[in-house]
């Protein structure tokens, strides 16, 4: 049975921190399913939208262990693992585009990693372009998020997280 592609973008409403936690598992749950590999993964809003907790629990669904710390200070943090290495990079106190090219984001492209971008509308055209891009905001009592494909890796990615069965509580435009 050929499954429903999904749009290019889902909605989805996250009513607590331990909905931005499931959310994060999600994510790296469809992005095993859709063949891991390099690829990267945006997360925009506001401070204090969830961005980092998301990530927090993305890596530690990818088996990091030891303390997952923002790189707000230090820009970045590697962790290598087995099978990929998972680069987090905050770019909310760069000043420019230059600054993140001395970043060295390019040494980590190709093979198997995955580069995961807070603050990515600071970086400019020095980013590699997203495969998807996680928008949070607040909503009301709540956060609300959006998911927006922009490769065809980021659309694989996107059909498998559709797929979650346990992702449609915090999902709202999924039939």
């Amino acid at each position: 049975m050929k499954r429903r592609m999904p749009d290019s973008a889902i909605d989805l409403k996250l009513r607590d921190a331990g909905a931005t936690d499931a959310l994060g598992a999600a994510l790296a749950r469809a992005w095993i399913a859709a063949g891991s590999g390099s690829s990267v993964l945006y997360l925009s809003g506001e401070l204090g939208a969830g961005k980092t907790t998301c990530v927090r629990s993305l890596l530690r669904f990818l088996g990091v262990d030891g303390a997952v710390r923002s790189p707000t200070y230090t820009l970045v943090e590697v962790y290598e693992l087995p099978a990929i290495t998972c680069v987090h990079v905050d770019l909310y106190r760069v000043q420019g585009p230059l600054e993140v090219d001395d970043l060295g984001l390019r040494d980590y492209l190709g093979g198997d990693s995955l580069l995961l971008v807070e603050w990515p509308e600071r970086g400019g055209a020095l980013l590699p372009p997203a495969d998807l891009t996680l928008t949070l905001r607040y909503q009301e009592d709540a956060r609300g998020g959006r998911l927006d494909a922009g490769t065809p890796r980021g659309g694989e990615w996107l059909e498998e997280l559709v797929h979650d069965t346990r992702l449609p509580l915090y999902v709202s435009n999924l039939t």
